[in-house]
């Protein structure tokens, strides 16, 4: 099964963006998911009216997630996906804190309370099922960003237990390649024995990544902060970073991520005896 996944912060309303406000980019965000057509988009910094308006631009698709101070309140890390072609069996939200479901929980030296929202899919043509995470990590605290991450990890593999599912992670993650939460994501280091076997998608992607976040300065010289991650299974077939302006302007201060990708029902099956 071949789908087509973003990952897309969509920069929070605020009048200090002056042209760049949100009513001004919101057709711009809607025309470059519309012209992707992703089954699937974990979107960041979005609040409930924000939401709802993209949502009326992007009639295809539905949406799951709450705000991070609990109902529809501040920041969602939102997960928007087509409703013909898939249909939410489960859905949850934690909190990045040593307390995960208390609402609007912080802990270590996070400037806010982080969150991340999961998804568990169902594909009707298929009948093929997989989950979806989706998060944004602190913008301030390195301890924050490393810990969430390996509490992220924990509740993946707590879930693929669970459910024996493909996993993909999308997410701005606020964190170079060589940071510890790329790397720790990655499998590339561990966390107390954790080890994660995640894939990221950046590993289709020919030559230099670049920027994602470019402040509605566009460019693409620096390092990437958001991604997308899948389980092993999952093949990574292209991955692609939008840089384009839309009638002159950029849809948000991040560039949407875009992978293809095809999830192989025989490595599944292989993968999931082996990490039973």
């Amino acid at each position: 099964m071949k789908i087509t996944v973003m990952s897309y912060n969509l920069r929070y309303n605020t009048p200090n963006d002056g042209d760049n406000i949100w009513t001004n980019r919101i057709y711009r965000v809607a025309r470059i998911i519309q012209e992707h057509q992703p089954l699937i988009i974990g979107t960041q910094e979005g609040y409930h009216i924000m939401l709802t308006g993209l949502n009326e631009r992007l009639e295809e698709y539905a949406w799951v997630g709450n705000g991070r101070m609990g109902e529809h309140e501040n920041e969602h890390c939102a997960v928007f996906y087509k409703k013909a072609e898939l249909a939410v069996l489960h859905h949850g939200q934690f909190w990045l804190s040593e307390t995960p479901y208390e609402v609007g929980s912080k802990s270590w030296d996070s400037m806010l309370p982080r969150i991340c929202t999961w998804v568990h899919f169902k594909h009707l043509i298929s009948g093929k099922e997989f989950l979806v995470y989706n998060t944004h990590l602190d913008h301030f605290g390195q301890t924050a960003r490393d810990l969430g991450s390996v509490l992220i990890w924990d509740t993946i593999r707590s879930h693929r237990t669970e459910f024996g599912l493909p996993v993909i992670l999308t997410g701005d993650l606020n964190s170079h390649p060589d940071h510890f939460p790329i790397r720790f994501l990655r499998g590339e280091t561990d966390y107390q024995g954790r080890q994660t076997w995640l894939k990221d998608a950046y590993t289709a992607l020919p030559g230099t990544i670049g920027l994602t976040a470019h402040e509605f300065k566009g460019g693409d010289t620096g390092e990437p902060i958001d991604y997308i991650f899948v389980s092993p299974e999952i093949e990574v077939l292209e991955t692609q970073v939008d840089r384009r302006e839309i009638d002159g302007g950029y849809p948000s201060d991040h560039y949407p991520i875009v992978t293809s990708i095809q999830i192989n029902d025989d490595v599944f099956k292989q993968q999931v005896l082996a990490d039973n």
